[in-house]
């Protein structure tokens, strides 16, 4: 059985399968740089603060997905840098294990490529997340180089996405474009304006009170 067909839908499913237990730890490889570890924390920190009001997904980075019932993982792949599950529970995990999430998968993937994975991210995860997990979109950026590309599904296959004039990338599933700011992946509103961080908010915020002779400290 190859990889890419373990697990396609629950329904796939024999009735006499036994799956492994669903409290699994993640096992993945550390990160290769600094760099990219910055850059996990930065989408995910992005994401929550712009969705701080809502409930109802999870992202995490560098988190393994469990999908098939054999348990079975290959040697080439391991979870993705970055990924968000829409219409789920807001809350912490372990691992994301599909048969204990109603048979879903992510709706939105993001690869942080190096030199070592690159290769994989774009074939064979490539395949996997179009294949299996039937992911809506996909991209990978190369924190280096600064490669940048992003994929849609469409009919079962992955279109490439075009850039708009900034050279932002849009997600239909996130509702937000990703594109490339002083050297990092970061989101972008439908308008095109930066998702900031937790702290990029207070020091604007502080900035408008300075600017109104307020000192950000007496408040």
């Amino acid at each position: 059985m190859t990889l890419t067909k373990e697990l396609d839908s629950p329904k796939d499913i024999s009735q006499g399968v036994i799956f492994p237990p669903g409290d699994l730890y993640s096992d993945e490889p550390p990160l290769e740089t600094e760099l990219h570890l910055r850059q996990i924390i930065l989408l995910f920190k992005c994401l929550e603060w712009l969705w701080r009001d809502r409930n109802d997904f999870y992202a995490a980075g560098n988190l393994t997905i469990y999908y098939s019932p054999h348990q079975r993982k290959s040697e080439d792949f391991r979870g993705p840098d970055f990924f968000v599950v829409l219409d789920t529970e807001r809350k912490t995990r372990k691992s994301w294990v599909v048969w204990e999430e109603d048979g879903k998968y992510p709706h939105v993937i993001v690869e942080i490529l190096s030199p070592k994975t690159a290769a994989t991210d774009k074939d064979l995860k490539k395949k996997i997340y179009q294949d299996t997990f039937r992911t809506h979109d996909y991209f990978w950026f190369d924190p280096y180089t600064l490669e940048f590309a992003g994929f849609h599904l469409v009919d079962g296959a992955y279109q490439p996405l075009a850039a708009n004039e900034q050279g932002y990338l849009w997600s239909q599933q996130l509702g937000l474009y990703l594109g490339i700011h002083q050297g990092l992946l970061r989101f972008f509103t439908p308008e095109g304006q930066l998702v900031p961080t937790p702290e990029e908010t207070a020091e604007r915020l502080a900035a408008k009170l300075r600017e109104l002779n307020i000192d950000p400290d007496t408040i």
